[in-house]
């Protein structure tokens, strides 16, 4: 009979699979909420995907306790690393503010001007192709925050097909994912390795960056001819100032805060301290604000702390997958294995066997990264794209099935642009 820590394990194998099976059901509970209004609080509940894994993080943590006892569970829970939700919750906080989208969508107004095509389908491919490539500096969740919020009013919007607006969606989440890898620090499953094998940005820039960059254009541009029909029918700029123009001051203010929030990634201590402040100043200076999106960053460090206590007990069977598979062989099984699991813990499990090889550390990565759009856990910023895009589709909820689809296609652009160049 196994004892409790072989149960805990298979049941934690259990839960994980039940909570992935829920992320693809999470658009069903919101049509069951309008079926069953009586019901609708917690069914809508249950089709936030953002809940999901926190919920079944909290029913793990139960179970530990009822098998271990309450002592085991707590210590667990406790030991688990959660500097990585704690970022993206502030991040996703300071990139939506009204001054640091302002100045993003200034510079893509700009820009658009010079495009040889109409303003609105110049703002969208900016928009999937420069904002992703922006993430290698100002690391992939902010991103994943500026793009969506610059994306929603031209892209996911009523009157998009669904099946556009899911490959576009697709195509957000690949390009956020490989659009990180110009840099050492900004992409969650390459920082997991980057100290370990020594990569530094010149390494990653010119082993990774390059192809994914082409990937990224490529993807962007697909999307872009698909959306051409489909896009608001104007050719102005995009609204920057709907409130008046924020002053320059504010503006350096935020813009610091966001750099500073980057540069203490790693710090938790510090980037909570600077989001006080940061929030503090937004009080001071109100009327220069928009609705600071406090609701939906904190549903997405929820998720990512739920993904951190269930992921934490999987490597007893992720692990010998991992590094029993050959180079090639490596590169496919990460890219399937991250629709199911978060790529950095996956590059993560990498970086502890010993003695594998530089070849099987690349295939490890790229498809690591390359696979970080198909589902919703497959990549810590996808989860804000989800929290802040869900409302223009149908029944303001993504259907993790339709983002499988729409991602299959850029997915492959950059598997082959990681495997041919």
């Amino acid at each position: 009979m196994p004892d409790a820590s072989e149960s805990i394990q298979y049941l934690s194998a259990a839960i994980f699979a039940v909570a992935l099976a829920h992320t693809f059901a999470a658009k069903q509970f919101e049509r069951l909420a309008h079926r069953f209004p009586r019901h609708a609080g917690l069914l809508h509940l249950l089709g936030e995907v953002e809940v999901v894994f926190g919920f079944w993080a909290i029913v793990l943590v139960v179970a530990m306790a009822v098998l271990g006892g309450g002592a085991t569970a707590l210590s667990y829970a406790e030991s688990r690393n959660y500097t990585e939700p704690l970022f993206v919750f502030v991040v996703i906080v300071v990139a939506a503010s009204r001054p640091v989208l302002q100045t993003v969508v200034s510079t893509m107004n700009v820009l658009a001007r010079f495009a040889p095509v109409p303003n609105r389908l110049a703002l969208a491919w900016l928009g999937l192709c420069v904002v992703p490539l922006l993430g290698s500096l100002i690391t992939e969740p902010a991103a994943m925050t500026i793009a969506a919020l610059v994306l929603a009013p031209i892209v996911f919007r009523t009157g998009v097909p669904e099946g556009t607006k899911y490959f576009a969606l697709g195509v957000l989440f690949v390009n956020v994912s490989i659009g990180g890898t110009l840099t050492s620090y900004a992409a969650p499953p390459v920082l997991m390795v980057a100290s370990t094998w020594n990569w530094d940005s010149f390494f990653m820039l010119s082993h990774f960056g390059w192809k994914a960059a082409i990937a990224v254009l490529l993807n962007a541009s697909m999307a872009a001819f698909t959306l051409r029909s489909h896009l608001p029918d104007y050719d102005g700029a995009l609204d920057d100032q709907p409130q008046g123009r924020v002053p320059m001051p504010v503006v350096i203010v935020h813009i610091g805060a966001l750099v500073g929030v980057v540069m203490l990634a790693h710090h938790p201590v510090a980037f909570l301290a600077l989001l006080l402040m940061f929030l503090a100043f937004t009080q001071a200076y109100e009327r220069h604000q928009s609705p600071l999106v406090i609701r939906e960053a904190l549903l997405v460090g929820f998720f990512l702390a739920g993904l951190v206590v269930l992921g934490g007990l999987q490597s007893w069977w992720l692990q010998p997958i991992v590094s029993s598979l050959r180079p090639l062989a490596l590169f496919f099984g990460a890219l399937g294995l991250t629709g199911i699991t978060d790529n950095a813990a996956l590059t993560y499990l990498g970086s502890q066997i010993t003695g594998i090889t530089d070849p099987a550390k690349y295939m490890l990565v790229a498809g690591a990264v390359a696979g970080g759009g198909l589902t919703v856990i497959a990549n810590a910023p996808n989860p804000a794209g989800v929290a802040l895009l869900r409302r223009g589709f149908a029944d303001e909820s993504i259907g993790a099935g339709g983002l499988l689809l729409g991602a299959l296609l850029p997915t492959a652009i950059a598997a082959a642009a990681f495997l041919l160049f």
